[in-house]
């Protein structure tokens, strides 16, 4: 148990780069005009996730919680 302690800071600094890497690569289809309401396009707003941007959006949801559960298990112990 000892062992698994020690690691925790480890495994949070991994957990968080990959995840500010896995949000990084997501793209929108709206650019920073759209982001402030400066688009034209309503259907901007309404992405369907398809192919590898579903799967880097859902690894990305994954490793979030992963660093949640990392981050209140360094809390507990």
């Amino acid at each position: 148990m000892n062992a698994i302690v020690s690691a925790l800071p480890y495994l949070q600094v991994i957990l968080a780069v990959l995840l500010a890497v896995s949000i990084l690569l997501q793209r929108t289809g709206a650019q920073m005009g759209g982001a402030f309401g400066g688009s034209d396009n309503f259907s901007s707003a309404f992405h369907t996730r398809r192919g590898f941007e579903k799967t880097l959006f859902i690894t990305s949801i994954v490793i979030a919680v992963l660093f949640v559960v990392a981050a209140l298990a360094s809390l507990v112990y």
